[in-house]
């Protein structure tokens, strides 16, 4: 069986792409420390200035869904909340393995 993994996209205002890649990479940096996050990837493209893009790899939906309830996460929520403009869950997917698995 394979683990949980997302692939979403966040739409911002232009001059807050910065700004929300700074706070996304904070969580990258928090779900170090969290059991069941596998990777936590931040990226962007030129060609779209007013996006930031998450894929994360979890070893199942319930541990993704338990680091929505940590105090650290709900923070970083916070911060970035007021940025987005518009939120789309490309592809929820299973992941099987790979480089980094």
């Amino acid at each position: 069986m394979g683990k949980f993994s997302l692939f979403g996209k966040f739409t911002i205002e232009v001059s807050n792409q910065e700004k929300l890649v700074t706070i996304l990479l904070e969580a990258a940096e928090s779900m170090q420390a969290v059991e069941g996050c596998t990777i936590y990837i931040v990226s962007v493209s030129p060609e779209e200035p007013d996006a930031v893009y998450v894929y994360e790899v979890w070893e199942d939906e319930a541990a993704h869904q338990n680091s929505l309830t940590l105090e650290v996460t709900q923070t970083l929520i916070s911060k970035a909340r007021p940025l987005i403009t518009g939120m789309e869950r490309i592809r929820t997917l299973e992941a099987l393995g790979g480089k980094g698995f």
